[in-house]
């Protein structure tokens, strides 16, 4: 019998997928998304085979695996991945990883995951993206289950402890990895920092034993590096306008930072796979009071994070143009350069008072971890 207490929740069991996959291959976008996951078929054929899929093994391997190769291929020049081959693939994990790409940090991990042997893992999907049937049952027949924003205090409190049960449930009961990003939004400055407030609300179904409660759920954290900063202006754009008004989203836009970031070229993107998160490595952590144990928790992960974040050209001429120096020559060629700094002029065309500090703000989108990776190295050091 059926676990209903996370049906709100949770995604798409196999008996519903066929009538899902009905939905998507007679709605009105079909023949659009079909064009760009499956170029060398017909619209009428991709839509028989679409109908023909019955359980979410299928829908990953004939739809998403396609819709990633798509995605590597049109827009990623070198795809690379290490740290997968220090799991167990028999176990399931919580996966906490840095957030820079609304759908392709997630969508491109469970690529890297299947080409690695493992199995592909449950992904969190913002309730304030759940825009439409289609995108419900594309996300949900794809493993994602949904977050719930918003809401009063007491609603906020109760979504959270339902979530956090719904990740212990899934992994310890179900036996399925978890995907979740380590903070509420994507990084937009280039500082990857988790939220301990992620780290308190896992807690939440098991508030006895902080140590047990995080050491059960297998916590491992992962890297995103992308040579181009997937939706890089707008979220300068966003930054700079926030600095003197609230910044409020658009209808719209998040679908819109979907798109961008699917067809935008990246470059070259790697995802490494940190250090399992250990009963003996949160004992280390000393103090078990929630505030105190929370942030160490956090702490550790972001180092993680950061630790296996993968610098490239980019990052590097960034620093260099900011600082007006010439520190990181030996990382990038004169061509890398011109291409970078021609990037950066798309700014000069959107309508602000400021464009000196529109340009600094993408700049510190890129130059940022560099910073942050010479700090973590002299903290290594003293």
């Amino acid at each position: 019998m059926k676990n209903t207490v996370f049906d709100d929740l949770r995604p798409y069991y196999d008996e519903e997928i066929a009538p899902a996959m009905q939905r998507i291959a007679g709605h009105a976008h079909f023949p659009l998304l079909a064009g760009y996951v499956f170029p060398g078929k017909d619209v009428e054929e991709a839509r028989q085979m679409v109908k023909r899929i019955d359980t979410i093994d299928r829908f990953q391997q004939e739809v998403m695996k396609a819709v990633n190769e798509e995605v590597v291929r049109r827009s990623i020049r070198r795809f690379s991945f290490d740290g997968l081959d220090t799991l167990d693939n028999r176990k399931r994990y919580l996966f906490v990883s840095n957030h820079r790409d609304i759908m392709l940090d997630a969508t491109l991990f469970q690529y890297a995951l299947y080409l690695a042997g493992h199995r592909t893992s449950e992904i969190t999907f913002g309730s304030n993206l759940m825009t439409s049937q289609l995108v419900i049952d594309i996300g949900k027949a794809n493993k994602m289950f949904k977050v719930v924003r918003g809401g009063n205090i007491r609603d906020f409190y109760a979504n959270l402890l339902h979530l956090s049960e719904y990740i212990r449930h899934t992994v310890c009961e179900k036996h399925e990895s978890v995907w979740i990003a380590q903070r509420n939004g994507r990084t937009k400055d280039g500082n990857d920092a988790t939220d301990q407030a992620l780290v308190k609300m896992f807690r939440m179904s098991a508030p006895d034993d902080p140590v047990r409660a995080l050491a059960e759920l297998h916590i491992v954290p992962v890297s995103v590096s992308y040579q181009w900063e997937t939706c890089d202006v707008p979220k300068a754009v966003e930054l700079y306008r926030s600095r003197t008004e609230k910044y409020v989203k658009q209808p719209g836009e998040d679908m819109d930072s979907i798109l961008t970031g699917i067809m935008q070229p990246k470059g070259d993107v790697h995802i490494a796979v940190g250090t399992l998160l250990t009963e003996d490595i949160l004992t280390s952590f000393g103090d078990t009071s929630d505030s105190k144990f929370n942030k160490q928790a956090a702490s550790w992960i972001s180092r993680q994070i950061l630790s296996n974040y993968r610098l490239t050209c980019n990052n590097y001429i960034a620093h260099d143009l900011r600082s007006n120096a010439n520190r990181y020559t030996a990382y990038y060629t004169q061509e890398e350069k011109d291409n970078f700094i021609a990037h950066c002029s798309e700014t000069d065309a959107i309508p602000v008072a400021d464009k000196n500090a529109l340009r600094d703000i993408l700049l510190g989108i890129y130059a940022n971890p560099v910073d942050a990776k010479q700090a973590l190295a002299c903290t290594h050091t003293v």
